[in-house]
């Protein structure tokens, strides 16, 4: 027990102190997932979008594949990444393989159906009448369909949040693709496995408690864009 609380008050001063690895662990996991969020975004918003307000042979497969989609092991998607930006992939000239832009890609393709998927719902949720009112009114079809993801936007951002506290907290795209390489591709998640696997309990213990802050606040943030912004 007090090796215990010997730990947690080592860890405590390291983040205090803002300890050299802390920040630079912690900043290069949020600007993994900040960048993978953001990319998965421009992609799966609109594509969540047309599926919800559109009819189209093949959408009940698409959907229930992008459900599918979300229940996919980290390490699978990573080895299929790995098998593409490895040196015998078809990428691996680009020399992506155990960079942060490697990662990105793996992360990116980890949250894609995620943001999809859950665009779609946000979007289906208000289609129907909202677009009947806006036609009633004079809109057009592409006026109503703007009018529908504009009333969907909290239900979008929430799907945005989750995104990115996927990614924070994901461990074995970053472990495979990046390497876990100290000060290159070593993220929060992959140091403290390491860490552990070190006997640093200190400083794994001290990560630890910096992402479970990340995702605290991540979870926090999704419930009140849930709840509609306070509205």
């Amino acid at each position: 027990m007090q090796t215990l609380v010997d730990a947690l008050r080592s860890a405590v001063h390291l983040i205090v102190t803002l300890d050299s690895n802390v920040v630079e662990y912690a900043g290069r996991s949020l600007l993994v997932a900040a960048v993978s969020t953001l990319l998965a975004g421009l992609v799966g918003i609109p594509a969540g979008a047309v599926i919800a307000t559109h009819e189209f042979p093949g959408k009940r497969v698409a959907v229930t594949l992008l459900n599918t989609l979300l229940s996919v092991p980290t390490v699978v998607v990573g080895l299929v990444v790995y098998s593409l930006i490895g040196r015998s992939g078809p990428l691996g000239p680009a020399q992506l393989l155990f960079t942060v832009p490697g990662i990105v890609i793996g992360e990116v393709l980890l949250i894609l159906p995620l943001v999809t998927a859950l665009t779609v719902t946000a979007v289906a949720r208000t289609d129907r009448d909202v677009r009947k009112t806006a036609l009633a009114l004079g809109a057009s079809a592409g006026q109503s369909h703007w009018l529908v993801i504009r009333e969907s936007r909290f239900g979008v951002l929430a799907a945005v949040i989750a995104a990115f506290g996927r990614v924070v907290s994901e461990v074995g795209v970053a472990m495979i693709l990046g390497g876990n390489i100290d000060h290159f591709t070593r993220t929060l998640t992959t140091a403290i496995v390491v860490n552990v696997d070190m006997g640093d309990f200190a400083l794994a213990l001290a990560l630890g408690l910096v992402l479970l802050a990340i995702s605290l606040g991540v979870n926090v943030l999704f419930q009140f864009v849930q709840g509609g912004g306070g509205e």
